[in-house]
């Protein structure tokens, strides 16, 4: 259908008309700092265009924070996961969330859906489409007027002076972009690197992927494909081979499969906005119950495999180790091995700063929860103590005070920030609150450095609201 409908366009001048109406207070507040290379820096400098990027720069808009740039290394229209390595049919997220919108009507998913294609459609639809969703977030980024750099990615921070250098690299080499503040909306990965068992690591790479990587799927056809992990998107990953055509064998090392979504439980005003003011004993309690159950897989994507007669999920059976013999693998498990052609591993993400390029010179600076927090002996897990521990505005925290003080200047928004602020970056169900909590911090740090200019500002401010007239000389 054709973006040039006559609903859409109407939508559109509607979605103006209310930013016009909500743009109070229009003053600007901000005045370009000077950066070393003599060139204005940012105020704000948002690495990932993708959903969460999108919106913390519509905020920062909002907020009359314009000198800002967004950059991703993706070209426009494949930021994120939906035309990638997401490899469900439909968005786990009910249609009726919001998001991106960050509550004004005319901008939500359901308005944008029922221009498009009609009231009754969207009466009749079941769950997102990954390619609407995709085309929605464009047409978001235009409607807004976010200011994207496409092509571009974030490969250094350093600090100099009272900026951030931030070295950019695109197709025609590198460049410095001074700012002040830095948004790290870097997805899934962004604070580490998608992890797979050591063993299977060390598998030619021909023979094993992660979920998250570039698969010729087609190349699978006939083959015996062995999955490990029952989350939703090692499900997705089985799906797809089965579908063109592999056979199938995905492990789970439970003796019962994750069915449980915890994310639809805390979908509730009071603990998205309010879970951040929580102890760290609190904090660690929760989100370590939530992340250590991963995200349950719903109904659809567990049918999507079990249609299939060469789909055989194996549960209470985790591996041990793998070897190459001849051209397959030999996977050990505890009850005897098993033999694939090749091998998927949906097993998530570790924290590791430094596998980031942008954070490599000051990852061992960085503060994890490990650093602050020691829960007791029953709820302790390595892999969660490696998140970041953020402060309330989301900035990452020196790991010895005085060693890295410029790196509250950083602020995470993606996975990585679930254990300090609860579901925010890269979560559609936490963006209306999550956002607005994000760039309330970002403001109040530059609001603050500027104080005394403010000041200043004030005590120079001598505009008239009223010219005062008499018929005669006015009396003290």
């Amino acid at each position: 259908m054709s973006e040039a409908v006559p609903a859409l366009v109407a939508l559109e001048a509607q979605v103006a008309r209310d930013l016009s109406r909500i743009a109070h207070p229009r003053a600007s507040w901000l005045e370009p700092r000077m950066a070393p290379d003599g060139k204005p820096a940012l105020d704000v400098l948002v690495a990932g265009a993708g959903q969460s990027g999108l919106a913390v720069g519509f905020a920062l808009l909002r907020s009359r924070v314009d000198n800002i740039l967004l950059v991703d290394r993706a070209e426009a229209g494949q930021e994120g996961p939906w035309l990638t390595f997401a490899r469900m049919h439909t968005l786990r997220s009910p249609k009726d969330f919001t998001g991106p919108d960050l509550d004004i009507p005319s901008l939500t998913y359901q308005s944008w859906y029922e221009a498009r294609y009609g009231r009754e459609d969207w009466d009749r639809l079941d769950q997102i489409t990954r390619a609407d969703w995709q085309s929605y977030l464009d047409w978001v980024r235009r409607m807004t007027g976010v200011p994207v750099r496409n092509g571009c990615a974030l490969v250094g921070v350093v600090p100099e002076g009272d900026l951030l250098a931030c070295t950019l690299r695109t197709s025609a080499g590198e460049e410095i972009v001074h700012t002040r503040k830095l948004v790290l909306a870097t997805g899934q990965d962004g604070m580490g690197a998608w992890w797979m068992p050591e063993f299977v690591a060390a598998l030619p790479a021909r023979f094993r992927a992660h979920a998250a990587d570039p698969i010729d799927f087609a190349a699978l056809a006939g083959k015996r494909v062995a999955v490990l992990g029952a989350g939703a998107s090692a499900f997705d990953n089985a799906a797809t081979a089965l579908e063109h055509g592999a056979i199938v064998d995905l492990f789970c090392r439970r003796a019962t499969p994750q069915v449980v979504q915890p994310y639809r439980w805390l979908t509730f005003r009071g603990f998205l906005r309010h879970f951040p003011d929580l102890s760290d004993e609190w904090r660690w309690r929760f989100m370590s119950r939530v992340l250590g159950m991963r995200e349950g897989f719903p109904q659809p994507t567990y049918d999507r495999c079990i249609a299939w007669p060469h789909f055989t999920l194996h549960a209470g059976r985790a591996w041990t180790g793998a070897d190459v013999v001849g051209e397959k693998v030999a996977i050990q498990t505890e009850q005897g091995s098993f033999e694939a052609d090749f091998l998927i591993c949906g097993t998530g993400v570790d924290m590791d700063f430094s596998h980031r390029p942008e954070l490599a010179a000051c990852a061992g600076a960085i503060a994890t929860w490990a650093d602050r927090y020691t829960p007791p002996r029953d709820e302790r897990h390595d892999r969660l103590a490696r998140f970041p521990y953020l402060g309330a505005d989301f900035s990452l925290q020196e790991k010895r005070p005085g060693e890295a003080p410029w790196l509250a200047d950083v602020h995470v928004f993606a996975i990585a920030s679930t254990m300090s602020q609860g579901p925010s970056g890269s979560s559609i169900n936490a963006m209306t609150t999550a956002v607005p909590r994000l760039v309330e911090g970002l403001t109040r740090g530059l609001f603050k450095a500027d104080l005394d200019r403010h000041w200043q500002s004030f005590l120079a401010y001598d505009v008239p609201q009223a010219v005062l007239r008499s018929s005669g000389p006015i009396s003290a």
